[in-house]
């Protein structure tokens, strides 16, 4: 029955319709006496022409009526008017916890909050003798003050009725039997929601107190897993489970739950009502300890029950579930265990990303898997459809968990008691508990290059990617140096390691000059500043488990016994492991270990993982161009029909040209070294590039029939890469020691620097010509700062205009010059900008979409003429890379 607008309910005016179900209308309307915004339920026609059922429904109403708590939506008024019974109503904004649910799951903290805030209601009602009996998601309203309980339509009044089921109202509430997106009800005697509803309810036996605690668990398990714990597509296969089955266990879902609330949620859902918590205050004082990290005696018995054992047996039982599942090899695996109990066997499994996503392991916007100390977590950065975050995965679970609030999280590594995990976003240094909660923030870090977390919860930290090392709490607060940069040899300490005496670390110094530097080393020094020395000279960082240094030489891991109290190697290095993944770019080995002898590496670099796609504004696909490769750099040709591409791997890269017809590619260089970073001439006759070893730049003609020509040679630092090719062909930008310098292609060919230091002094690691040739785009850091995207005029002037107040990289024009694009290691973003007049004007800016490049450096996009369509390099539909897991690594060394 609906309701115009301006109908009157005794004082009630309608305004306008809200929801309509089972029960009803729902309306919002106006109380003409109070002037108040009310909710205003009209009940269906065959209760209200029930004579018998309207009568109990009055009864129960007024006693509900009596039931005032914040937690529970207040009833105002009951009223009937030509043949209409109705329901007056607190009117409440938010979201019912249905809506919020299909969402996802809830953080811990909100699970605990609003399972506080659910008892007290739940509470207050049973108190004044009100059974809810139709307890669930859809009749939970989350408003800004909290919680609300509402719809007390099936609620039983413990002194009316009693023991009389026949006398039930019915259940209509919901969608006809075998929809999905709503909980089935049924009419009948039995009451309630099946879903939800106790074993005893569903038998149609009496409900007390404890049939809404059975709700509330089925509740509370849905709020942490986002699933329901009992499903059934038909009234019967839901009864049947709630009668005859136990839900998943919470942690094989969310790896991430306390024990103690996994515990108290499992008590709840009990099918016997002895069992379970008696009464909604027990609950809430359960909740309460929880939340505000007072162990309770149950919490107490969880950790000594679950997190005890699991540091003793440091067997293949803490994961083999999920390697059983993952590698089909069960049997094998279980034979090698009994075969050898007295000691852990030596057991490798493979892990792979969750559904839909792929793991991050090399570039700017990654990290390495790490595992925790006490080996039952790992932790991994991987990117979806929606970007970038961090998950936990219980190696004795086959599911990894999403950690909310670490959107863009980099980098992670474990506190030393495997209860915290801090890591990177692109501006701060964050922690984030394994039990749940919201992340907080430690310290401010820009593009940061790992840390280490010590035992006297000190973070020794590598704030940003140009900078030496700092220490910092845990808790929070102002870092403070605890390393110094040699500037004449190193321009970065990353990747530190803390020892376990908690005084001593490692970490790596790095040149990023030279790729290749023979400076770049591994030093051993310690936190109070005292002791810092070289340790061996290597490309990759290091780490130290169970008596060894751990370190990797190209895509072998290594193996060296070490003193860490005294800082001493002995022995030879013995390999571990060939094809493991090594990321030269970041002077980064893709391996961690834990205090147990469990290790976890990626491999080798998967061939072929990239595609080079085209994209719209929007981000939407639009197709691809060639076959898939190892691409690094490309550059779209000036008439827009070819792409050159560098196809690379860790030995050689050679550059292919592509055409967009679908034309068979050719091979532009033919060099044994490494070919990189093409550009195009502005008539599209040419390409430069850097050649062998990025010592020298060549040109060289598409159509053949030339010779390759050098243009420059530089002695004293490698060419990082050319940057672009003036409109007018007049001149090459090329980068080199963190400059922008111009190489004439005229007279003496004698090249230049853009910017001269004693003018700026920033680092400037790429560079773009406006298409008119009167500006220049280019990306400046500072030591501590983001990578930031500037204009100045060609000539140089000293003038510049920041293009936007946000970390920007490979900037790329539109071809009429009115706007600029360029890479946040997140999103394609677009400014617009007008360099008509004498002075450059900076406009709007819009993120276009998220795009899955690998970082910071390079051309992995180019942009089509209008600005409307985008080329870029991304990984391949379907490609992530697998992880693998050893128990007993050190047994390995044994068998070699």
């Amino acid at each position: 029955m609906a309701l115009a607008s301006g109908t009157k309910l005794g004082p009630y005016e309608i305004q306008s319709a809200i929801g309509a179900g089972g029960m009803g209308e729902v309306y919002r309307g106006r109380d003409t006496r109070l002037e108040r915004i009310v909710a205003i339920k009209i009940l269906p026609t065959h209760l209200s022409e029930n004579r018998e059922a309207r009568q109990r429904f009055d009864r129960e109403a007024r006693v509900i009526s009596s039931v005032s708590h914040p937690n529970i939506c207040t009833l105002y008024d009951v009223g009937h008017q030509d043949g209409i019974d109705y329901l007056v109503m607190e009117f409440l904004q938010g979201e019912t916890l249905a809506d919020r649910l299909r969402k996802g799951p809830l953080p811990i903290e909100q699970v605990l909050r609003y399972g506080i805030e659910i008892c007290e209601g739940l509470d207050r009602a049973h108190r004044s003798g009100v059974v809810h009996r139709d307890l669930k998601p859809g009749n939970i309203m989350l408003t800004k003050t909290g919680a609300k309980l509402m719809d007390f339509g099936l609620a039983k009044a413990a002194v009316a009725g009693a023991g009389d089921p026949a006398s039930s109202l019915t259940a209509t509430l919901g969608t006809p039997p075998g929809s999905h997106t709503h909980p089935l009800t049924a009419q009948g005697t039995v009451v309630g929601t099946f879903q939800y509803m106790a074993p005893e309810q569903v038998e149609g036996k009496e409900a007390d107190a404890r049939t809404d605690i059975f709700a509330l668990g089925a509740v509370m398990y849905e709020m942490l897993t986002g699933k329901r714990a009992f499903e059934g597509k038909t009234a019967a296969s839901a009864m049947a489970a709630v009668l005859e089955r136990d839900p998943a266990p919470i942690s094989s879902l969310q790896p991430m739950t306390p024990p103690a609330l996994e515990r108290l949620v499992k008590t709840c859902l009990a099918k016997d009502p002895d069992e379970r918590w008696q009464t909604a205050h027990d609950v809430k004082l359960q909740l309460r300890q929880m939340a505000e990290g007072a162990p309770s005696s149950s919490a107490v018995t969880a950790a000594a029950a679950i997190i005890a054992p699991a540091r003793k047996r440091t067997s293949l039982w803490s994961w083999l579930p999920a390697a059983v599942l993952a590698v089909l090899a069960a049997s094998a695996l279980v034979m090698a265990y009994l075969a050898n109990q007295k000691s852990a066997p030596l057991l490798r499994v493979e892990l792979n990303a969750p559904d839909k996503t792929r793991f991050n392991l090399s570039g700017d916007n990654s990290g390495p898997a790490m595992i925790s100390p006490d080996g039952r977590y790992i932790v991994f950065s991987a990117s979806g459809s929606d970007g970038t975050r961090l998950y936990l995965r219980l190696l004795d679970s086959v599911m990894a968990q999403a950690l909310s609030g670490t959107e863009g999280g980099l980098f992670p590594f474990w506190s030393p008691d495997s209860r915290s995990i801090a890591f990177f976003t692109a501006e701060k240094l964050k922690r984030v508990d394994v039990s749940g909660g919201a992340p907080v923030t430690i310290c401010d870090s820009v593009l940061g290059r790992g840390g280490s977390w010590g035992p006297d919860g000190t973070i020794v930290v590598a704030l940003s990617y140009n900078t030496a090392l700092s220490r910092v709490p845990a808790s929070g607060g102002t870092p403070t140096s605890i390393t110094q940069l040699d500037a004449s040899k190193y321009t970065s300490h990353r990747w530190p390691w803390i020892l376990p005496d908690g005084k001593h670390f490692l970490y790596n110094a790095v040149n990023h000059t030279s790729p290749a530097s023979p400076d770049t080393a591994v030093f051993y020094a310690s936190l109070d500043g005292k002791e810092n020395r070289l340790l061996f000279h290597n490309l990759s960082n290091a780490i130290y488990a169970s008596g060894r240094v751990l370190f990797m030489r190209e895509n072998t891991v290594l193996a060296q016994p070490f003193d860490p109290a005294s800082g001493k190697l002995s022995g030879e290095p013995e390999t571990l492991r060939e094809n493991a993944q090594y990321d030269p770019a970041l002077w980064r080995e893709n391996l961690s270990a834990s205090d147990n002898g469990m290790m976890l590496f990626s491999s080798g670099a998967a061939a072929g993982s990239e595609m080079l796609a085209w994209f719209d504004r929007s981000g939407k696909q639009l197709g691809t161009v060639g076959e898939q490769g190892s691409y690094q750099e490309l550059s779209i040709s000036p008439d827009e029909k070819k792409v050159a591409v560098t196809d690379a791997d860790n030995a050689a890269a050679i550059i292919w040209i592509y055409n967009f017809d679908g034309k068979p590619k050719t091979r532009l260089s033919f060099n044994t070294g490494v070919d990189r970073t093409p550009i195009w001439s502005p008539d599209g006759r040419e390409i430069a590039f850097t050649s062998h070893q990025q010592g020298e730049i060549s040109v060289k003609s598409i159509g053949g029939g030339t010779p390759e020509e050098t243009l420059l040679t530089s002695a004293e630092a490698p060419i990082a890469g050319i940057a672009d090719w003036s409109r007018d062909g007049r001149f090459l930008m090329f980068t080199k020691d963190f400059k922008v310098w111009m190489l004439p292609l005229f007279g003496e060919r004698k090249p230049y620097a853009y910017t001269p230091t004693k003018v700026l002094t920033s680092q400037i690691t790429a560079g773009v010509f406006s298409p008119d040739g009167r500006w220049v785009a280019y990306v400046a850091t500072d030591p501590g700062a983001p990578p930031e995207l500037y204009v100045s005029p060609f000539p140089w002037t000293g003038a510049r205009w920041q293009v936007a107040n946000a970390m920007g990289s490979q900037p790329q024009w539109r071809g009429d010059g009115k706007e600029i694009f360029y890479y946040d290691l997140s999103d394609i973003i677009v400014t617009e900008v007008d360099g008509s007049g004498s002075t450059f004007q900076v406009g709007s800016t819009k993120h276009l979409f998220h795009a899955p490049l690998r970082g910071l450096a390079g051309r992995e996009f180019g942009v089509t003429r209008d600005g409307q369509r985008f080329l870029a390099i991304v990984p391949r539909e379907g490609a992530s890379q697998s992880l693998t897991l050893v128990q007993n690594w050190p047994a390995e060394l044994k068998q070699k």
